[in-house]
């Protein structure tokens, strides 16, 4: 993120460099389509009042937070959140802590306790179906009255649909994973805007890639991802240069049925990619995850694979 990008954690007072802002009000798991255009409707209204643009959101996802665990398959985490937030020309996000206090929060106290004492808002822009406070009382036309009250504008974004006709459906967070969970990562991409990405780490593993001569820069994701097991053509980029690759999800039938692990084989690619961040970005699934007979039999078919990466990545490019 650039150094004129304001990023900040549950703020007593409206954030340097977002006074006055125009908020993006909402959990924004995705950054779709749909979010998109509330962003987007947010940074319109924000040029044209000559104020900065945010998104307001919340850690944790409520779901983690009302289960005590970890249980949202989470689309975009924090850091991903914010970088897709700035590309897509916000002037900062801010996060405020999901607990019990800002939960057991009226829509009315949450209005002028964080919008208007420690945000200062401006303006705020919400989707049609946005809710809000303790028992989600607050929706849109709530929410315009409170602006009235208290002094902000409020805009309200209608549902956003991908495809006509019979085709038409509401582009959802849940549509996504749904789609993810059966690993059609065109579908997720679709209504993502982008394509279905994620980062962390490369963690050692076993090194038996690099024994069976596809050596592998392997990832650990959140126990909560649901991607569906298997093989995929892949994007990967390290230190800012992206790689053609193949990526393989799952638990290793063949191998040992461990935990579930992502295995990326960079394409043309020789170096030592130990501790150092990986984001891959997912363009087509190849095939399902499966046990084979033994390590040659798989052996040959990862070959299979890398040739099948290749000419889908050389036709997406």
């Amino acid at each position: 993120m650039t150094s004129g990008f304001v990023v900040a954690k549950d703020p007593a007072s409206p954030p340097r460099g977002l006074e006055r802002a125009v908020y993006a009000i909402g959990n924004f798991d995705g950054l779709h389509l749909g979010h998109q255009a509330v962003l987007h409707r947010t940074r319109r209204l924000a040029e044209a009042r000559g104020a900065p643009s945010a998104l307001l959101t919340f850690e944790p996802h409520p779901a983690d937070f009302f289960a005590e665990r970890p249980v949202a398959f989470r689309l975009t985490p924090p850091d991903l959140k914010a970088r897709v937030a700035e590309r897509l020309g916000l002037s900062g996000i801010v996060f405020f802590t999901f607990d019990a206090a800002l939960a057991g929060l009226p829509a009315d106290d949450f209005v002028r306790l964080i919008l208007v004492e420690r945000l200062g808002a401006g303006a705020v822009v919400v989707g049609w179906d946005f809710h809000f406070g303790k028992g989600r009382t607050g929706g849109p036309a709530f929410l315009e009255d409170a602006g009235r009250r208290y002094g902000f504008a409020v805009e309200i974004v209608a549902k956003v649909e991908t495809g006509d006709g019979e085709a038409a459906r509401i582009v959802s967070s849940t549509a996504i994973r749904r789609a993810l969970e059966r690993g059609d990562v065109a579908d997720a991409a679709s209504c993502l805007g982008r394509r279905y990405a994620v980062s962390g780490p490369v963690i050692a593993g076993q090194r038996l890639g690099r024994t069976l001569g596809v050596p592998t820069a392997n990832v650990a994701l959140a126990p909560t991802n649901r991607l569906a097991h298997g093989v995929y053509a892949v994007l990967a980029t390290v230190d800012g240069r992206t790689h053609p690759a193949v990526a393989s999800f799952g638990v290793r039938p063949t191998v040992d049925n461990g935990p579930p692990l992502l295995e990326v084989h960079l394409l043309d690619f020789a170096g030592d990619l130990y501790g150092r961040g990986l984001t891959i970005e997912f363009v087509e699934r190849i095939r399902e995850e499966r046990k084979f007979d033994s390590l040659a039999a798989l052996v040959e078919e990862m070959k299979r694979d890398i040739a099948r990466a290749r000419a889908i990545l050389a036709a997406a490019s």
